[in-house]
């Protein structure tokens, strides 16, 4: 079968950020709260997750908006200086801007579907010129307006900006929740980015479908022409 579309998480996808999310999350957990996250806590409330799930579950209660948003605020400006502290280091993963390159050559449509919110988005957009393969327009990101992954809402709404079905669309996921909220919108076919270390792990997960090192090894045209 045939494929016509694809949808890109980016962190851990697009961008392998997950290292420096893993130490500004456990510096701000230990800072703020007083909490050391194992790795166990990083897979099921922080890696996929938006800030509000994260920060809920850190100080176990719901946030009221301002309290949530300067947490949140506070925890993305440590995290956005440190990737421009990292200079020509910071930029997209390893084989992405060749398959987005042969995707914009072959006008299959794309998207991403990320937890990040609107200051990261643009921050990305601007330093990581995603201009180039992505119409803003149709980035699906997190604004509040919906439930966070593992539910399918984001994935729905990335199918839905493409103007597809969801079991016409690919994902590529590297989280847990991730790959939990694209199986239940339907996704068509959904691969799992992750390290040969990961690769057992995703393998036994319900709903994968592929498994793959880096984006370099996208079979582009057995899934698309």
């Amino acid at each position: 079968m045939k494929f016509l579309g694809i949808i890109f998480d980016f962190n851990g996808v697009l961008l392998w950020d997950r290292p420096l999310q893993e130490l500004v999350w456990c510096q701000f957990a230990e800072q703020e709260m007083g909490i050391t996250l194992t790795r166990e806590v990083m897979a099921a409330h922080v890696h996929g997750r938006n800030n509000q799930h994260t920060l809920e579950y850190l100080t176990g209660s719901n946030l009221e908006d301002d309290r949530l948003k300067q947490l949140s605020d506070q925890k993305e400006t440590i995290y956005r200086n440190l990737c421009l502290a990292k200079g020509d280091k910071f930029k997209l993963s390893p084989g992405a801007e060749e398959v987005l390159d042969e995707l914009a050559t072959r006008r299959i449509p794309r998207t991403i579907a990320t937890a990040s919110g609107k200051e990261n988005l643009d921050f990305f957009f601007e330093n990581l010129h995603l201009d180039q393969w992505f119409d803003r327009q149709c980035i699906v990101y997190d604004d509040g307006s919906r439930p966070g992954k593992p539910s399918p809402d984001i994935y729905l709404q990335a199918a839905q900006v493409l103007g597809l079905n969801p079991s016409d669309c690919v994902v590529v996921e590297d989280a847990l929740s991730g790959i939990q909220s694209a199986q239940s919108a339907g996704i068509g076919y959904i691969i799992a980015l992750g390290s040969n270390d990961e690769h057992a792990r995703f393998t036994g997960l319900d709903g994968v479908d592929q498994v793959v090192n880096n984006l370099g090894n996208l079979d582009l045209k057995n899934l698309f022409y």
